[in-house]
C-alpha cells in the first residue's frame, strides 16, 4: 500500500495531466458538433473492427463443429441424390430391342441365375467365377450369359462353384452368325481391348457391312441361335485372303458384369433352332 501512494506522488503531474485531458475531450465532444461526429464515427469504426475480430475469433474456435455438420449434411444429400437418381433411371430406361430380344429369348430356354464372384481381364486367357455349381445343376460345356449378350463357357465344375472361360479367352471360340443369314464364323479374342473380338472364317461372298449384328448360330448345344455377341466394327481380309475377319465391338463389357444366367442345357443334345 505505501508502494502505491508513493507512486501516485511521484506521477501525480501525469495523472492530473491525463485528468484535464480527458475532461478537455470530453467538453470538446460534448459542445462541438464536428469534432463529436468525427469521434463517433471514429468510435463506431473502430469498435466494428473489434465485433469482426471477436466474430473470426469464435467462428474459428467452431470452424470444427461446423465442418461436422457441413459433411453430415453432405452425406445425407449424397444419399438422397443416389435414390433420386436410381427413381430416374427406373422411369426413363427403356430397354433396346436387344436386351428385350435376349429376355424373350432366354424366358424359352432352363436358365440358372447366378452371380460373379470372381473376374479376371487382365490375361491372355480369362475366366469367370460364378457362385453356381454341380450342386445346383451346372456342368461343363454350358453356356453363360449376362443381360447383354454372351459371357462365356463353363470350363469346370465344383459343388458349388463353376468356372467360366469367358468371351475374353484366347482359347474360346464360338461359332457366331451374321443377323438374318447363314453366313457364320468363330468368334476369337485376340487380347488388347477388352471390348473387340474378331469373326473369323466368315465366307468372301457373304455380304457384310459395318453396323450388322453378330449373334450365336445355334451350331453346337452350348448357346442357343439369336443370342446377340456385338456388332461388325470393322471388316477385313484373313491373313490366308480366302476369307473374312470381322472386328466385332461386343455387346456384353466383361469387366463390368455381376448377375449372369447359365443355360442349363443338355450336354448330349443339340439345341434346336
Amino acid at each position: 500500500m505505501p508502494g502505491i501512494i508513493d507512486w501516485i506522488n511521484k506521477y501525480s503531474h501525469w495523472l492530473v495531466l491525463l485528468f484535464l485531458e480527458g475532461i478537455s475531450l470530453v467538453l470538446l465532444i460534448s459542445f462541438n458538433g464536428y469534432q463529436g461526429s468525427v469521434w463517433f464515427s471514429g468510435a463506431n469504426s473502430a469498435a466494428g473492427i473489434v465485433q469482426q475480430w471477436q466474430q473470426e475469433a469464435l467462428a474459428y474456435l467452431h470452424l470444427g463443429s461446423v465442418n461436422k455438420e457441413l459433411t453430415d449434411r453432405n452425406i445425407e444429400l449424397e444419399r438422397e441424390l443416389e435414390v433420386l437418381r436410381n427413381e430416374l433411371h427406373e422411369l426413363t430406361h427403356d430397354s433396346t430391342y436387344t436386351e428385350r430380344a435376349l429376355a424373350a429369348k432366354l424366358a424359352q430356354l432352363p436358365v440358372l441365375p447366378a452371380c460373379v464372384v470372381g473376374n479376371s481381364i487382365a490375361m491372355r486367357d480369362n475366366y469367370v467365377i460364378i457362385d453356381k455349381g454341380a450342386g445346383d445343376g451346372v456342368s461343363p460345356k454350358m453356356g453363360v450369359v449376362c443381360g447383354t449378350g454372351v459371357v462365356g463357357i463353363v470350363s469346370q465344375v465344383t459343388d458349388h462353384y463353376a468356372v467360366v472361360m469367358s468371351v475374353l479367352n484366347g482359347k474360346s471360340s464360338i461359332s457366331c452368325r451374321l443377323r438374318g443369314s447363314n453366313y457364320f464364323g468363330y468368334l476369337h479374342w485376340q487380347g488388347g481391348n477388352l471390348l473387340c473380338a474378331t469373326l473369323d472364317d466368315v465366307p468372301r461372298h457373304a455380304v457384310v457391312k459395318v453396323g450388322d449384328a453378330v449373334e450365336t448360330s445355334g451350331f453346337s448345344n452350348v448357346f442357343p441361335p439369336g443370342i446377340f455377341v456385338g456388332r461388325v466394327i470393322k471388316v477385313r481380309d484373313s491373313k490366308d485372303g480366302l476369307s473374312y475377319q470381322l472386328v466385332v465391338h461386343l455387346s456384353s463389357d466383361l469387366a463390368n458384369i455381376r448377375d449372369v444366367a447359365v443355360i442349363l442345357n443338355n450336354d448330349d443334345t443339340d439345341i434346336i433352332p
